[in-house]
C-alpha cells in the first residue's frame, strides 16, 4: 500500500476516501522517470504554455 493525500484538505491516509472530509485521495508521489517517456514532450509544452517555471 502507498500513502495517499486528500485533494481538498491535504490529510495523508491509506484509504481511497478521506476519513475527515470524505474527499477523493490521490498519490502524492511523482510519476517515475523514464528516458523513453513518450509524453514528456507534451508535458513540457503544456508547462511552458501555462508559464510554470
Amino acid at each position: 500500500m502507498r500513502m495517499k493525500k486528500c485533494k481538498s484538505c491535504g490529510i495523508y491516509t491509506l484509504k481511497d476516501l478521506c476519513p475527515s472530509c470524505g474527499g477523493q485521495t490521490i498519490s502524492p508521489h511523482p510519476p517515475r522517470f523514464s528516458p523513453q517517456d513518450p509524453y514528456g514532450k507534451y508535458r513540457r509544452m503544456l508547462k511552458k504554455q501555462a508559464g510554470v517555471p
